[in-house]
């Protein structure tokens, strides 16, 4: 504009040039030079991220323009497009996403007063229209020249995350540094898909190395093997921004928008054909392992499911996987690792999973082979009364559909935990090979027969013929199913056309519970 003209002698075709000009330096974000560093990093910008992730021309951009308000420390100059954080609406397979993808190029992505009311300003709109909230973290964290108006701002993500909770999917993409307090936002939401470019940490390794002396790198404290295996904060572990995107729209695909809504059905099955592959899945052994990725791929539709947290708590699998186009939660044990005992960190793994099914409803189809509660002064020091009472607690509050499938032990306190049909379970079917019993015959046998193995000549002999007589009395499914405690005992091949069935049936359960504000979980 010429410095002659005032703006109110502006011709349109002027004002629509300044419009053009001003929303091209925003979508230039910090400047070609930072953008290719990101790149050469192996990161996208933070508006490749939007694209990568929402349908074609769905994205409609909120709050481009907004401006920060500090004036310490030199920030009156700085300009920081759309303050550093890119925030809409769009569509993902057609149905309706907010999002908030930060903007490394810009300050770091550094978060303050603007930046975290533009994230929240997204969870409202995911409130008012029932859709879910993602979030892409790329960020040096808090910008300090804010001082305490980014803390409270902050705080203000928080109090949203939780508003959210149960109401709206939420799914956050680490694909940078995340650090201090941000790293509570990503915790608070329902899954956390982590690359393997990035960080998450509370106190990074200088200030560790400072107030406790032990050194370590950034990747081995907060990259996505330790806060996957160790800490279980992270739920997917992918290989690039893009990757991620890929994971967060395959998530996407079996979750409702929100708890008001049933999941998106796929197509149905016409035929459910008997797989007779499962018949010869189970060891003749009983002490021999087997793959329950091998059953899971038999019973899902097209072989196809989305495991959660693989590599965290590995004796126990939760995935969310269709049978005849019905999404659901399964929840099985892996008698490949530790037997596939219940141990704590197994336990919380299943009890938020069977949380998030719930809120969301989504069926829980939970697949038995558990010999009990691993034993040890490490579990019970760590507290695995309370973590495993949490699945007791977790599986007698859910309201969704609840189906099991015993199909080989099931032992004593483990197999209650493992959704047992007195927490409310709807169908439980057990295979021919299903062992159900308070404890494995070795152990039982020592206990009930141990007068009758104290007098015998041959005390080992006896022990041997002991435990076969326990076995053949109660680690079968019939005494059970004799008792109503499972509902039928089913040819293994047939176990994908029953599931089905019971789904179907099951649909429209509705089942009536106390008034209350919430229980009080285990903690």
């Amino acid at each position: 504009m010429p410095e002659s003209k005032t703006r109110s002698q502006m011709t349109m075709a002027e004002r629509v040039a300044e419009l053009r000009r001003q929303r091209a330096a925003i979508e230039a974000m910090g400047g070609a030079e930072r953008i290719d560093k990101q790149h050469q990093a192996g990161k996208l910008s933070a508006r490749e991220r939007v694209a990568a992730l929402v349908d074609p021309d769905s994205f409609q951009e909120q709050f481009a323009f907004a401006r920060h308000r500090c004036t310490f420390f030199g920030m009156d100059r700085k300009e920081v497009p759309a303050d550093g954080v890119v925030t809409g609406c769009g569509a993902v397979d057609g149905r309706l996403i907010h999002l908030a993808s930060q903007d490394f190029t810009s300050v770091g992505g550094a978060a303050g007063e603007v930046h975290c009311d533009k994230i929240v300003a997204m969870m409202q709109g995911s409130l008012k229209t029932g859709s879910p909230f993602v979030f892409v973290n790329d960020s040096g964290g808090a910008r300090v020249q804010e001082g305490i108006d980014s803390l409270a701002a902050y705080g203000r993500i928080f109090y949203h995350n939780t508003l959210l909770s149960g109401v709206v999917p939420q799914i956050s993409l680490i694909c940078g540094p995340c650090a201090g307090g941000a790293a509570y936002s990503p915790a608070l939401t329902d899954f956390i898909i982590q690359t393997k470019h990035a960080q998450m940490f509370i106190t990074g390794p200088g200030v560790i190395k400072q107030v406790t002396g032990e050194e370590v790198t950034a990747e081995q404290l907060g990259g996505p093997e330790a806060q996957m295996a160790y800490s279980g904060v992270v739920h997917f572990i992918a290989e690039d921004d893009q990757d991620a995107v890929h994971i967060c729209k395959k998530l996407l695909s079996f979750l409702p928008s929100n708890n008001m809504e049933d999941p998106p059905q796929g197509p149905s099955v016409d035929e459910m054909i008997p797989d007779v592959d499962l018949n010869a899945i189970i060891p003749d052994n009983p002490r021999a392992a087997y793959d329950m990725h091998a059953v899971i791929e038999r019973i899902v539709d097209a072989g196809d499911y989305l495991e959660v947290q693989s590599q965290f708590a590995q004796n126990l699998i939760v995935a969310f996987g269709r049978i005849n186009g019905r999404t659901v939660g399964i929840i099985a044990n892996q008698p490949m690792v530790k037997a596939g005992c219940l141990d704590i960190n197994s336990s919380d793994k299943a009890s938020r999973f069977i949380r998030f099914c719930n809120a969301f409803n989504i069926p829980l189809v939970t697949l038995v082979d558990v010999p009990g509660f691993m034993p040890g002064v490490e579990q019970e020091y760590g507290g695995i009364i309370r973590h495993g009472a949490k699945m007791l607690f977790v599986y007698s509050a859910a309201t969704v559909p609840k189906i099991a499938v015993i199909l080989r032990k099931a032992y004593g306190g483990a197999y209650l935990a493992m959704s047992g049909k007195d927490l409310g379970t709807d169908r439980c079917a057990a295979w021919p090979t299903a062992e159900i019993a308070v404890m494995g015959a070795e152990g039982a046998a020592g206990v009930v027969f141990r007068r009758e193995i104290a007098a015998a000549a041959d005390p080992k002999a006896k022990r041997e013929e002991m435990i076969e007589t326990y076995r053949d009395t109660f680690s079968t499914p019939y005494v059970a199913g004799g008792r109503r405690m499972v509902d039928d005992v089913i040819e293994p091949a047939q176990t994908r056309r029953y599931l089905a069935m019971a789904l179907d049936s099951l649909a429209t359960k509705r089942d009536i519970r106390p008034e209350k504000k919430h229980g009080l979980i285990p903690l």
